[in-house]
């Protein structure tokens, strides 16, 4: 049976521990940790991964990579009144997820470009790395793609804010139905923000 390129790829990534993935990335993220916080690529760290994304090689579509730090908010400790129960220190989490937060920053730095995607690289103790996908709607080549024109369209402006991203609909609990998930739809924040 015939394996893909990309096959090969994905299934290295999938179980890193056995493959070429796990010392590359090591060695990768020494470099990472010394870069800025977005810095643009010259091509996909994980290319079959940014293919199924709708990433393409093409003018018009950039690779960026953004890093972001990990865990909870930080809330100070009150000093008297309360039970360490009810004093609210632990677990305050943001609104969006890491990854969503990586995609605005990029969209930040890059406001002539859309976000069309994202997708994990690495992480360590302190830091989670992703690598967006951005696209220029107005580029000629951008337009003139069946596949990536609905981008030029104004409906689709400042899309990652908007939790249109793969990562903002999954935020949003667009993916998920049935029970415990009724507070979700239409939005989280129609719902006095009980969805989260």
């Amino acid at each position: 049976m015939s394996r893909s390129f990309y096959g090969y790829i994905r299934d290295a990534w999938k179980q890193p521990g056995e493959s070429y993935v796990d010392d590359l990335s090591w060695s990768r993220m020494q470099a990472w940790r010394r870069d800025p916080v977005v810095v643009r690529i010259d091509r996909p760290t994980r290319l079959d991964r940014a293919r199924s994304l709708g990433y393409k090689a093409k003018q018009g579509i950039i690779v960026v990579r953004v890093s972001v730090r990990r865990g909870g908010r930080r809330k100070p400790r009150w000093k008297r009144g309360r039970r360490t129960k009810h004093m609210g220190v632990h677990k305050i989490t943001p609104g969006k997820s890491i990854q969503r937060i990586g995609e605005e920053r990029v969209a930040r730095k890059y406001p002539n470009m859309e976000v069309l995607n994202s997708y994990w690289v690495g992480e360590d103790g302190k830091r989670r790395w992703f690598e967006v996908i951005l696209v220029d709607p107005h580029h000629p080549r951008i337009k003139g793609d069946k596949r990536l024109n609905w981008l030029s369209h104004g409906s689709n402006t400042r899309r990652v804010y908007r939790g249109k991203t793969s990562a903002g609909r999954k935020g949003r609990g667009l993916r998920t139905r049935g029970r415990g998930t009724e507070k979700n739809r239409p939005s989280i924040r129609s719902k006095g923000g009980r969805g989260k």
